[in-house]
C-alpha cells in the first residue's frame, strides 16, 4: 500500500502515479482519472464525530470522484472554511481498479476552557473578555491570540499606558478534551506624561495661548490638578483640531497644522513638538443670504450677528449658521427648525477673498414646510398615555418645531416618572417631498414612588417616622382591585401620607395634588391636612424622660391650592392661590413663645405665588437653566376692624414679660393677666410673609454643572401695637430638614453650622426665630452615575446666610460663612439621601458660641431635600 500526503493537486499526481505503477510522465491537473469512491476514513479525531465531517464533506462511498481534481480542493478549502483545524491532509490508501479508497486526516485547533488575566482590576475583567471575544469554546489559533495582544495593547495605549506590554501564553487543560486555558499578563506601567510641548512657527499667537487651545491636553506644571498632564492619543487627535479653531477665531483661516511629533524623553516622559504654519490673518466681507424667502435679509443678519470689517472668525461662523453644542441655540438653523422647515440646508460659501477679505453667500434651501405625521410614545408601562400626551408640546398635523423638542424633553423629565438622561426623540420617515415627519418618543421609566421609614433617638426618646409618597397615583381606580400594584398608579398625581411620633409628639400629615385639574389644562389643584400634637416633658425622672399628656399644644391645618401654567411673560410661569387654616390650641401648656397656657390662635391666610421652572434636564441633577419662585403670604388686618385697644395690650404685655424675664418673678393675678393679654393679641393672628428663591444651573465643562442660589424672606405686621406672631418665622442653620414643624416656620439651610443655630435668641437664650433673613450659596456638581436605579453626584459648596431681628439691623453682607463638600444618592424606592461635611467660618448666634470661635466642621445628613 503507497501512501502520500496531498495538500496540493500536483502530490494528488504523484500519489496517483506511484500506486497505479503507470508509466513516469508528467501529469497536469487537468490529466485527472476518474475512479469510484470505494471508502472514506477520517483520522485524528478527538472532539468530532467521524460521521459528521464525512457529512460535511460531501463525499459518498461510491460516487464518482475524479483524483486528483477540483472535488478534493473544494473540500480542503470547505474544511479550512470553518477554521477548526490546524491541519487538513488526504491521502490515497488503495487503488482496486477503478475503485479508489481515501484517508482524510485531521488535526484540530484546541479548544479554550478559561481565561486569566492579570495585571487589571477584577471588576475589568468580564469586559476585556467579551471586547476580545475569549469566551469558553472559542478555538485557539495564531490569529486569535495576535489580534487579543494588539487590541490590548491599543486599548491601553490609547488611555495614555504608551508602555503597556502583552504576554500571552497557552497550556494544556488535561479536564477536557483538546483543550487549553490561555493566561493574559498585562504591564500597563504608569501612565506617561506630557514634560514638555513646544510650538514651531507660530508668530502671531503665543505658545501660551496655542497650549491654552489644547484642552485635554496639558504638559506637565507644578500645583495643577485639576487637569493631568497624562496623553491621550483620542484626546490629543482632537485637540489638534481645536489647535486649528483657535487661529480660525482669531482671523487666520488657511492655519493648519504641518507636523506634529512625539518625543520620547524617558520611560515615563515625553515632549511633544507642533510645527504650525498661520498664514495671513483675514476680515469678513459682504455677506449676502441667496435662496430665502421665508426670512428677509434683516432677520437673518440679526441672527447671525456678523458684520462686514470684523475679524474672521470661522468657529463663530460655523455656530452662528448651526451650533451642535447647545440643545437649543440662537443660530440660523434653528430659525428655520422652530419654524417647520425641518429639510432646510444652510451652507456658508466664500465667493471671493481679494487681499485680506472675504465675502460670503449664505446660500440656502428651504425645502417645504414640515408637519408631524405620526407621534409615538413607547415605554410607559405604568404611566397612562394621555399624562404623556398632555404634556407633548409636538401633536400630529403640527408643525414641525425644534424647540417644542427640547422643551418637550425637559418637562417630561421634570414630571419626575422617566429617566431624564434617556429621554430620546426619534426623528422617523422623513418625507422631504411631502413635507411630513414621524416622531417617536422613547422613555425609560423610573420608580415614582417613596417610602420613608426612619428611626431615631432624640429629645429624650425613640423618635420614628414612617412616609409613603406616591407620584404617580391615580384616584380614579382607587376602588378596582386588578389597578393595585401595590396601589392604583398612572393618572399622574401625587398621594403622600406621613407619620412621625415619640414619647413627646407626634405628627400627622396627609397630601394630594392632582397636576391637570379637569384633564385639559395645566391647573393643579393641591389639598393638605395636617396635625401636630406637642406634650409636656421634664427631664430626671427613672426613665429619663417625664411626659405629661394632660399638658399639650396642638396645631391642626388644612391647604387648599391652586396653580395655574400661564403664557405671560412667557409659558414657564406658573401662577398660584392657596387658603389655609391653622388652630392652635393650648392645654396647660405654655412653650414660651406665646405667654398663656390656655387657650386658642387662628390663622387664615391667603399665600399668593409666582414661579418660573425653565430648567433643563431632570428633577435631580439639572443641568442648565433656572427655577424660581416668588410668594406672598397674608392674613386679613383684624386689628383694623375691630375696636381693641391693641397698643395698651401689648405694653401690658412687654411690662409684664420684662418683669419675668428679669428674674423679678410674677404673682399669681400677673401670670393671669400676661396668659388674658396675649391671648386677646393673638387670638386671629395678622402678618404678611414674603420670600423669594432663585436657583440658576450652569453647564460648565462636560458634565460638571453649577448650581448658584439666592433666597430671602421677610415676615412683618400691619399694625405695630399688634407687634410680630410667634410663629410662621425664619430658623437658620444646619441640614434644612423640616422633619418637625410646630409653628409654620421655615428652615433654611445653611450647612456648616449646627441647626437653627444662625437664629435670633429670646432673652432665656432659646431660638425664637428671625423675621428676616438672606442666603447666597455657590455649588460645583459632578454626577458620578445617572441610572434609574440610582442617581449618584458629589458637590462642592461655597454658602452664607443671616437672619435678623428687624429690617433696621438686617445687613444682606453680613453672613455667616462656609464651605464644604458632599455626596447624593437618589433612588426611586428612597428619595434623596446624603452627607455633607462643612466648615462654618463664623460663630453662630448662641449665646454660649460667643467668643469660642468659627463654628468648624460640621456634619450634615440629608433625607428626602431635592435641591
Amino acid at each position: 500500500m503507497t501512501r502520500f500526503i496531498s495538500l496540493h493537486p500536483l502530490l494528488l499526481i504523484l500519489a496517483f502515479f506511484f500506486a497505479s505503477l503507470s508509466s513516469a510522465q508528467e501529469l497536469s491537473y487537468e490529466d485527472g482519472k476518474s475512479y469510484i469512491l470505494g471508502g472514506l476514513e477520517v483520522t485524528g479525531l478527538e472532539s468530532y464525530n467521524e460521521q459528521t465531517v464525512k457529512t460535511y464533506t460531501g463525499l459518498r462511498v461510491g460516487q464518482p470522484i475524479i483524483v486528483p481534481g477540483e472535488q478534493i480542493s473544494e473540500v480542503i478549502n470547505k474544511l479550512w472554511g470553518l477554521e477548526l483545524f490546524s491541519s487538513i491532509d488526504f491521502y490515497i490508501t488503495n487503488i482496486e481498479e477503478n475503485t479508489i479508497f481515501l484517508e482524510l486526516n485531521i488535526i484540530e485547533r484546541p479548544t479554550l476552557t478559561n481565561v486569566k488575566f492579570y495585571g487589571v482590576k477584577e471588576r475589568k475583567v468580564d469586559e476585556l473578555i467579551k471586547d476580545t471575544d475569549l469566551k469558553k469554546g472559542k478555538k485557539i489559533t495564531e490569529s486569535l491570540i495576535s489580534n487579543t495582544k494588539n487590541y490590548l495593547t491599543n486599548k491601553y495605549k490609547k488611555q495614555g499606558y504608551l508602555n503597556t506590554k502583552v504576554s500571552i501564553a497557552t497550556a494544556k487543560d488535561t479536564s477536557e478534551t483538546n483543550a487549553q486555558s490561555m493566561v493574559i499578563n498585562i504591564k500597563k506601567g504608569d501612565r506617561v506624561k506630557i514634560k514638555e510641548i513646544v510650538f514651531e512657527g507660530n508668530e502671531q499667537l503665543s505658545d501660551k495661548k496655542l497650549r491654552k487651545a489644547l484642552k485635554n491636553t496639558k504638559q506637565k506644571l507644578t500645583g495643577r490638578f485639576w487637569k493631568k498632564s497624562k496623553f491621550i492619543q483620542k484626546d490629543y487627535e482632537e485637540d489638534l483640531g481645536k489647535l486649528i479653531d483657535k487661529y480660525a477665531e482669531n482671523g487666520f483661516r488657511d492655519a493648519r497644522v504641518v507636523s506634529d511629533t512625539l518625543i520620547k524623553v524617558d520611560e515615563n516622559h515625553i515632549a511633544l513638538k507642533i510645527a504650525v504654519e498661520e498664514g495671513n490673518r483675514y476680515y469678513f466681507g459682504d455677506i449676502d443670504f441667496v435662496g430665502n424667502t421665508v426670512y428677509t435679509d434683516r432677520q437673518l443678519s440679526q441672527v447671525l450677528g456678523i458684520k462686514k470689517g470684523e475679524t474672521y472668525n470661522g468657529v463663530l461662523l460655523r455656530e452662528r449658521i448651526a451650533d451642535n453644542s447647545k440643545p437649543d441655540p440662537n443660530d440660523v438653523t434653528s430659525l428655520y427648525q422652530n419654524n417647520g422647515y425641518l429639510f432646510s440646508q444652510i451652507n456658508p460659501v466664500e465667493v471671493s477673498a481679494a487681499n485680506d477679505t472675504i465675502n460670503f453667500e449664505i446660500r440656502i434651501i428651504e425645502g417645504k414646510e414640515t408637519f408631524l405625521d405620526h407621534v409615538t410614545v413607547s415605554g410607559n408601562a405604568k404611566t397612562n398615555d394621555h399624562v404623556i400626551f398632555r404634556e407633548l408640546r409636538t401633536r400630529p398635523g403640527q408643525k414641525y418645531n425644534k424647540s417644542d423638542i427640547i422643551r418637550t424633553i425637559r418637562e417630561l423629565g421634570q414630571l419626575g416618572f422617566f429617566d431624564a438622561e434617556q429621554i430620546t426623540p426619534d426623528v422617523l420617515n422623513a418625507n422631504p417631498n411631502e413635507g411630513t415627519v414621524d416622531l417617536a418618543w422613547n422613555l425609560v421609566e423610573s420608580g415614582s414612588s417613596q417610602i420613608e421609614l426612619q428611626g431615631g433617638y432624640g429629645g429624650g426618646g425613640f423618635i420614628g417616622t414612617l412616609g409613603l409618597s406616591f407620584n404617580n397615583f391615580s384616584i380614579q381606580n382607587l376602588f378596582k382591585g386588578e389597578a393595585y400594584q401595590p396601589v392604583p398608579m398612572g393618572d399622574g398625581q401625587t398621594f403622600a401620607v406621613r407619620l412621625q411620633a415619640s414619647r413627646t409628639f407626634r405628627v400627622y400629615s396627609l397630601n394630594f395634588s392632582e397636576p391637570w385639574l379637569g384633564g385639559k389644562k395645566p391647573v393643579q389643584f393641591n389639598m393638605n391636612f395636617s396635625r401636630t400634637q406637642q406634650f409636656a416633658a421634664s427631664f430626671g425622672g427613672r426613665q429619663g424622660i417625664e411626659v405629661d399628656r394632660n399638658s399639650q399644644f396642638s396645631i391642626t391645618g388644612l391647604t387648599l391650592g391652586l396653580a395655574k401654567r400661564v403664557q405671560w411673560p412667557d409659558d414657564f410661569f406658573t401662577i398660584s392661590h392657596a387658603m389655609s387654616y391653622q388652630l392652635y390650641d393650648f392645654r396647660n401648656y405654655n412653650i414660651g413663645l406665646f405667654n398663656f397656657g390656655n387657650g386658642k390662635a387662628n390663622s387664615l391666610a391667603y399665600t399668593f405665588g409666582v414661579s418660573r421652572n425653565a430648567m433643563l434636564g431632570g428633577r435631580i441633577f439639572p443641568r442648565g437653566g433656572s427655577n424660581f419662585e416668588m410668594s406672598a403670604k397674608m392674613t386679613p388686618p383684624y386689628s383694623l376692624f375691630n375696636d381693641k385697644d391693641f397698643s395698651s395690650l401689648r405694653e401690658t404685655s412687654e411690662a409684664l414679660t420684662d418683669k419675668r424675664d428679669s428674674g423679678q418673678g410674677l404673682t399669681l393675678a400677673e401670670s393671669q393677666e400676661l396668659e388674658r393679654v396675649d391671648q386677646e393679641r393673638f387670638r386671629w393672628l395678622e402678618y404678611y410673609k414674603v420670600k423669594f428663591k432663585g436657583d440658576w444651573y450652569t453647564s460648565l465643562v462636560g458634565d460638571l454643572v453649577l448650581r448658584t442660589n439666592a433666597e430671602f424672606g421677610f415676615l412683618g405686621n400691619y399694625n405695630s401695637a399688634v407687634g410680630d406672631v410667634p410663629f410662621e418665622r425664619f430658623f437658620v442653620g444646619g441640614d434644612g430638614l423640616a422633619n418637625f414643624v410646630l409653628d409654620g416656620r421655615d428652615i433654611v439651610q445653611l450647612r456648616g453650622y449646627e441647626n437653627q443655630s444662625i437664629t435670633p435668641v429670646d432673652a432665656q437664650g432659646r431660638p425664637e426665630g428671625g423675621l428676616i433673613y438672606n442666603k447666597f450659596s455657590m455649588e460645583l456638581r459632578y454626577p458620578l452615575t445617572l441610572k434609574p436605579s440610582a442617581s449618584i453626584y458629589g458637590l462642592a459648596f461655597l454658602e452664607g446666610g443671616n437672619a435678623f431681628n428687624n429690617f433696621q439691623s438686617f445687613n444682606p453682607f453680613e453672613l455667616k460663612r462656609s464651605a464644604g463638600m458632599g455626596i447624593r444618592i437618589f433612588m426611586p424606592a428612597f428619595g434623596l439621601l446624603g452627607i455633607d461635611f462643612g466648615y462654618g467660618f463664623d460663630e453662630d448666634l448662641r449665646p454660649q458660641s460667643q467668643g469660642q470661635g468659627p463654628s468648624g466642621w460640621q456634619t450634615h445628613f440629608i433625607i428626602g431635600q431635592q435641591f
